[in-house]
């Protein structure tokens, strides 16, 4: 399954040459990815309540083309790969003109917050996430 979200760059996402700064790139990212996870069921209050949640363990970031201020991009968010207690999340960044701006890849474990360990991920977790489960 493939997640959606919109978003215009703005004046404060910018550096000196008056495109996306690299930094600004990973919250743009982090953004939509908490904006899938709460729409299907695991925000912030339920990752609160329930003392487990997402932590990223590695980052993959691919620059193609600069993303300028005021411009509407689309994020697209998609599942990949899940080994044990770890699991894929790609997302890319696509220009108004259909062309990729960015492509990123994060490897997120899944941490018990009493515990403070990674422990294997809930399916109702991995459903968020959109792993078609069985």
């Amino acid at each position: 399954m493939t997640f959606e979200y919109r978003v215009q760059v703005k004046e404060f996402h910018l550096d000196t040459f008056g495109h996306v700064n690299n930094a600004q790139y990973l919250a743009l990212y982090e953004e939509a990815r908490w904006d899938f996870i709460t729409t299907n069921g695991f925000g912030l209050d339920r990752i609160k309540s329930e003392k487990a949640g997402p932590v990223l363990l590695e980052t993959t970031v691919k620059f193609k083309r600069e993303l300028v201020n005021r411009e509407w991009i689309t994020i697209q968010s998609w599942p990949g790969e899940v080994n044990g207690k770890l699991m894929v999340i790609n997302q890319v960044m696509i220009k108004p003109d259909g062309k990729i701006a960015s492509e990123a890849s994060f490897t997120v474990g899944f941490m018990d917050l009493k515990e403070r360990k990674l422990v294997v991920p809930p399916p109702d977790w991995l459903k968020a996430c959109g792993y078609n489960l069985k």
